[in-house]
């Protein structure tokens, strides 16, 4: 995929509709071919030979100059597209505070005072403290010209934004801080969190705004992810949510982050295993989704169907949630491929849980992509769960020589990098796995079971991640011989 191709993939189908009106008002010659490139690459994203496509021969060096002008258009449109949501309060603010400065200049000062005192509330009610920081040093620089204003009085105000301004800059650092903890695989990175916000001195209740409250449950449900921690990070999102539910108002002013927030923390309570609370927060940003327009309903509804068919198949609505995914358009949103592949591979496994071995491995049929073009789209746990799900379907259909060779090839390919990033539990089991899977007639049902138990249970069920329970739930009912889906649901629900 070229970069054309992933900006296009950033716009909804109405936006792409007035990128295209805006390159035909534009273009002066009518042989242009930005259109026809843009169409491409829009409906085609992985389309090869596209020189030959657009000029009936091979044509490199015409492509590529018309490739670089459809970027330079496209950069354009997106900055100009975010200026009409949240960002044009800023905008707004900024030209204020900047006229309101120029009048100063000018003498003009009755006008000038009035215009910063504008941008000083606007700054207010958007929690804009950066801007806010000038805004309060334009008003001390000249408060000898507002006798209504005591100047320690503002003095004190200027101070404590200055408060609020570092924290928010302290917030960055945080943030750049545990990513940095996240690409290096600290396992301990619950920890870290905590250490890092009390080395930055951030308190969540103290003023920090909209968006870094987005930014710091973003990055505690990166954590988790990698972790597969949500129970110990669950209590620490549900405090950060109560200090957004405050915020309210500004909810539609930050629209997206609203909606991503409301993802979050249902994915917690999913992980979590709290169905009936998950589904409350897909329901409410569901309602976000199809607010402004429905501006970003396109962006995140293949994440919310995601997740919702997993809430119904947990929630033993296993019907409902094929059905949520066999009626989901994968064409219309084929441009998110990261969340189609999850969804697809979501498909997997709810028919395998259902005995559907074949249906599950015909979609893995239909891949055409090799695992490297995966694990560069949807990262390499991605690809580990595949190949690792593809080796239970073959156990299941019996198929010796299949399983003995993928067997193989995962070993080679994963097993040093899995141990390098202290997934062993992967590792273990799979060894437990194969250990059934050659030896099934001969083992001690009951004396394996608490083995399997043992290796792969490692915290109190409770705290255990839901995935990790259904890979326990898998081999537990080819051990017990019972029924795989109910085994599953008594797992995850009932934990026992």
């Amino acid at each position: 995929m070229n970069i054309n191709t992933e900006l296009i993939a950033t716009l909804t189908n109405e936006e792409q509709k007035n990128f295209v009106t805006r390159l035909h008002q534009r273009n002066k010659r009518h042989d242009t071919k930005n259109v026809a490139l843009f169409n491409i690459l829009a409906t085609n994203p992985n389309a090869e030979h596209i020189d030959v496509l657009l000029y009936g021969k091979k044509a490199k060096g015409a492509y590529h100059a018309l490739s670089k002008r459809l970027f330079d258009g496209l950069i354009d449109f997106i900055a100009t597209k975010s200026f009409e949501g949240e960002q044009s309060e800023e905008m707004e603010i900024i030209k204020l505070l900047l006229t309101s400065r120029i009048l100063f200049e000018q003498k003009a000062h009755k006008v000038a005072l009035r215009v910063v005192k504008k941008a000083e509330v606007k700054a207010k009610q958007h929690e804009l403290y950066g801007i806010l920081n000038e805004i309060y040093y334009t008003r001390i620089q000249y408060t000898h010209l507002d006798r209504k204003v005591d100047l320690q009085e503002l003095i004190t105000q200027f101070k404590a934004n200055k408060l609020l301004f570092q924290q928010e800059e302290n917030l960055n650092l945080f943030y750049a801080t545990i990513k940095n903890e996240l690409a290096a695989k600290n396992k301990n990175i619950t920890q870290t969190i905590a250490k890092t916000l009390a080395a930055f001195n951030i308190s969540i209740e103290n003023g920090l705004s909209y968006r870094s409250l987005y930014k710091i449950v973003a990055i505690n449900n990166e954590a988790a992810h990698i972790t597969r921690d949500f129970y110990t990070l669950l209590p620490f999102i549900e405090k950060v949510n109560r200090e957004i539910e405050q915020k309210q108002k500004l909810s539609q002013k930050h629209l997206f982050y609203h909606i991503q927030i409301l993802y979050y923390i249902a994915n917690s309570h999913f992980r979590n295993k709290d169905f009936e609370q998950s589904k409350k927060y897909l329901e409410r940003m569901k309602t976000e989704m199809q607010r402004q327009n429905n501006s970003y309903y396109q962006r995140f509804i293949p994440q919310y169907t995601l997740l919702l068919a997993l809430n119904l198949n947990y929630a033993g609505k296993s019907e409902e949630a094929l059905a949520c995914l066999e009626e989901f358009d994968f064409d219309k949103y084929k441009q998110q491929i990261a969340y189609i592949m999850d969804l697809k591979l979501t498909t997997v496994v709810l028919l395998f849980q259902q005995n559907k071995c074949k249906e599950a491995l015909q979609i893995f049929k239909e891949s055409r992509h090799s695992d490297t073009w995966y694990a560069e789209k949807g990262g390499e746990i991605w690809v580990v769960k595949k190949n690792l799900t593809e080796i239970l379907l073959y156990m299941e259909m019996e198929n010796l020589d299949l399983v003995a060779s993928r067997i193989h090839s995962f070993r080679k390919k994963y097993s040093k990098r899995l141990k390098e990033n202290k997934e062993h539990r992967v590792l273990e089991f799979l060894s437990l796995a194969t250990h059934y899977f050659y030896h099934k007639e001969k083992i001690d049902q009951n004396e394996f079971m608490l083995k399997v138990k043992k290796t792969l249970i490692t915290l109190h069920e409770e705290k255990e991640d839901l995935f990790v329970l259904s890979f326990y739930a898998w081999l537990k009912s080819k051990i017990m011989k019972t029924d795989l889906y109910k085994t599953t649901l008594e797992v995850v629900v009932k934990k026992n």
